[in-house]
């Protein structure tokens, strides 16, 4: 954990504009829909959970889907190589930052359930509820048709 907090001083410090200690700042790499990388520091996304890489979901027409995979080239695509400013809020046990991620003052965990590509992670957060409720009504991306929450993705249930 000592590591990762020097690690977030120094990522601050290099940074050209003026953030706050505990921000990590630089172009992002992602690794999954709610998981980037900055400065070889994983990082967390905040009050979300996205389909995982290989799950697959069901469109209205019952044709299955790569969604995981889907959401997070949605998120590559969405941030580009431009600058992404992560805010830490937490460290997590697996030794991530938990961090709000903004690009250009837009918040991209928003964006994620705004745009169906994530849900709020209601355990942790009740931050994002409002957007996924949008994101459900207008059926967006993993909300058109059928999926299984992410949580229960990893537990081992998967679309019948």
């Amino acid at each position: 954990m000592a590591v990762l907090r020097l690690i977030l001083l120094l990522a601050a410090f290099l940074s050209a504009a003026p953030v706050a200690a505990n921000d990590l700042v630089g172009v992002a790499s992602v690794i999954d829909a709610d998981t980037l990388e900055i400065h070889g520091v994983r990082i967390r996304l905040h009050g979300i959970d996205a389909p995982e890489s290989r799950q697959l979901c069901t469109n209205p027409s019952g044709q299955q889907w790569r969604c995981g995979q889907q959401a997070a080239l949605a998120l590559s695509d969405r941030i580009g190589r431009r600058t992404v400013n992560c805010a830490v809020r937490d460290v997590d046990r697996y030794d991530r930052a938990i961090a709000v991620c903004t690009q250009d003052n837009h918040d991209l965990n928003r964006w994620l359930v705004s745009e169906g590509w994530a849900v709020a992670y209601r355990r942790y957060s009740r931050d994002y509820i409002g957007a996924e409720d949008q994101a459900r009504r207008a059926g967006r991306n993993i909300w058109s048709g059928q999926f299984v929450m992410p949580w229960d993705w990893r537990r081992g249930q998967r679309l019948p």
